[in-house]
């Protein structure tokens, strides 16, 4: 799940570029385990600063429109170029393994619970 180039812009703009770990919600929906990259991914050679959610869950159905609320709660690594796409996807493989158990921690667990991801509908926080 990417986020559009005007959320893009503003997360603050001292944020290290690379992959993080935390919590994912689309829409009213459940919160799953999610890993954030953000960065220009120089596997692929972008331009533009992105920040790509990989929400740890299999979804029946897209969610194009929805809106995605997250948490971000660790840091695993900086962002970096690879010498093939098999290197990419077994980088991202241990991504995802490390997020699992990093968010399995208490300390990270307590947060999927936060009342962030329960706002009463159409309730705006952080201007967002």
């Amino acid at each position: 799940a990417n986020f559009s180039e005007q959320v893009v812009e503003s997360f603050p703009s001292d944020i290290s570029t690379g992959i993080y770990y935390g919590w994912a919600c689309v829409g009213n929906g459940d919160v799953h385990k999610m890993v954030l990259s953000i960065g220009w991914n120089p596997f692929y050679k972008n331009i533009k600063k992105s920040v790509e959610t990989h929400i740890i869950h299999t979804f029946k159905e897209d969610f194009y429109g929805e809106i995605l609320s997250i948490v971000i709660t660790g840091y695993i690594r900086p962002e970096k170029n690879f010498d093939s796409l098999a290197a990419l996807i077994s980088a991202i493989q241990e991504d995802i393994e490390e997020a699992k158990r990093q968010l399995d921690l208490p300390e990270h667990l307590k947060l999927k619970e936060d009342n962030f991801f329960h706002q009463p509908e159409g309730k705006i926080v952080n201007n967002h």
